[in-house]
């Protein structure tokens, strides 16, 4: 299957999901998750009409941001960052999604550079005590969420998170409706926040079902990633 079906097929699941709640096609942002992918990829994806592309890898990214300078293409950083390179992602990216503590936000919001226009981010919670996931806990959301609100160069735009993976889709619905309760509590406090980022390949018609606002798609836009060879 080309890249041109698989993003017309993802596009009408989407709307699908929409359609069953009530929801409008245009409330859902499509965030293509490209790392590992080459830059003549993503180019054939921006091609499409693909705008948003998201990638976890720092060097990596920033080649291929370098790559595809000619276009006008929207970076979002969605890896957990270490603070030795909270530099170099505040001088290439559009958004950053993955912030999960004070020193992060408040690092990125002093490097970013003055030319730019501020750094949209989102506060990354941690929905399950999976071993390797970042976030930060629900009893700490809302305190990182004021530091961050009054940070400059920072524009704060919502929540991230990445679900426990499990085939249990009662499990994962009740996770994204916990995020939604979360989401909407922070919109109440913060007139900034529009984006509630969580929904994957395998379950982001779930995750639009109960608010999400912005999905993070690889695998169904780009097909399967190549199994490395030992």
């Amino acid at each position: 299957m080309n890249l041109e079906t698989r993003k017309e097929q993802l596009d009408q699941r989407i709307i699908n999901a929409v359609n069953r709640i009530g929801r409008q096609p245009a409330e859902i942002k499509l965030l293509a998750v490209s790392k590992t992918r080459p830059a003549t990829a993503i180019r054939s994806l921006a091609a499409l009409g693909q705008q948003a592309f998201g990638e976890n890898y720092l060097q990596e990214a920033i080649n291929k941001i370098l790559q595809l300078a000619d276009l006008e293409l929207e970076w979002h950083f969605i890896g957990q960052i270490q603070r030795n390179k909270t530099a170099a992602v505040a001088e290439n990216f559009d958004w950053v999604q993955s912030i999960d503590r004070h020193v992060i936000a408040e690092r990125l919001s002093a490097q970013r550079p003055e030319s730019l226009a501020d750094l949209n981010v989102c506060i990354q919670v941690r929905m399950s005590k999976e071993a390797g996931k970042g976030g930060v806990s629900k009893e700490d959301l809302f305190a990182l969420a004021e530091t961050i609100a009054t940070l400059p160069r920072i524009n704060f735009r919502g929540l991230m998170a990445i679900p426990e993976n499990t085939s249990d889709r009662d499990k994962q619905r009740l996770a994204f409706r916990e995020m939604n309760s979360l989401y909407k509590k922070l919109k109440t406090l913060h007139n900034t926040v529009d984006t509630l980022s969580m929904g994957m390949t395998g379950d982001f018609e779930l995750a639009i079902e109960e608010g999400s606002t912005m999905i993070r798609v690889g695998t169904a836009l780009f097909g399967p990633r190549p199994k490395i060879q030992p």
